[in-house]
């Protein structure tokens, strides 16, 4: 007798939920903010590093537990790396393509770290006319 296929139920996909990746995003601004490694992150929790880094991509979601372990850990409330309700729905479309574009991560560091706004502005528009097939360049 041949097995069922197996699928995700109705309205699921394979990808990590917004909320997962919002809570790793978070996990990682803090984690690197208090200029900790992944390693030691995971050393402190009693997990590896590569479950560390598999929270902050939202591909494996943090146990209540761990958030609160976690949350010690690096000083700050739980809730602090809970998304805002409202925010959650908003973000979904931006966290996926951020998380599918290779250092994606690693530009908007370094687009922040400009401290010169008008320098922003004109690399805003660079990055936009470079991505012109995802648009018309505007100019905000």
């Amino acid at each position: 007798m041949a097995k069922p296929a197996t699928h995700a139920p109705v309205g699921h996909s394979r990808s990590p939920d917004p909320i997962d990746v919002e809570v790793g995003l978070n996990l990682r601004r803090v984690r690197r903010d208090r200029g900790l490694s992944q390693a030691e992150v995971g050393d402190a929790l009693g997990i590896t590093f590569q479950q560390v880094q598999k929270y902050e991509r939202g591909a494996n979601r943090v146990s209540a537990s761990m958030l609160v372990k976690a949350a010690r850990f690096l000083g700050i409330g739980a809730a602090d790396l809970l998304p805002p309700d409202d925010k959650t729905k908003s973000t979904d479309a931006l966290l996926r393509r951020l998380f599918d574009t290779p250092a994606a991560a690693k530009a908007v560091e370094a687009y922040c770290a400009i401290p010169n706004p008008a320098l922003r502005r004109t690399i805003l528009r660079l990055m936009r006319v470079l991505g012109a097939e995802a648009g018309p360049v505007r100019d905000d």
